[in-house]
């Protein structure tokens, strides 16, 4: 998909709060997701609001459309980790996410309450 998210997506994406495919565990002030995407596979357009990060287990490439209309290609690496410890429900962000490869991604991601 290279087009931007459309405000249709924007507005389901604020209720959204899915950020991997399974949700594996919630105790103590976080949540632990799987995400698992097969090549070509997207990850509907959702909200990051609180302090999380996310891990990589598997080398790739993606496509994430943002709310602010944005689309950023990445490349990701095995083990590649990114925190973002400052998310608020003033200061997070809308994307999606597409497996542009040709192979799965993987990652592991935790969100803490504020």
């Amino acid at each position: 998909m290279s087009c931007p998210l459309s405000a249709d997506e924007v507005e389901r994406a604020h209720g959204n709060d899915r950020t991997g495919t399974e949700r594996v565990a919630e105790a103590g002030g976080m949540r632990i997701w799987h995400l698992r995407l097969a090549p070509g596979e997207t990850l509907s357009a959702h909200r990051h609001d609180r302090p999380y990060f996310w891990t990589v287990l598997t080398d790739g490439t993606a496509r994430s459309r943002y709310g602010d209309g944005r689309i950023q290609d990445i490349t990701y690496t095995n083990r590649q980790t990114q925190h973002f410890p400052d998310l608020t429900a003033e200061s997070g962000f809308i994307h999606d996410l597409t497996n542009t490869g040709d192979a799965e991604l993987v990652f592991v991601t935790v969100e803490f309450d504020h």
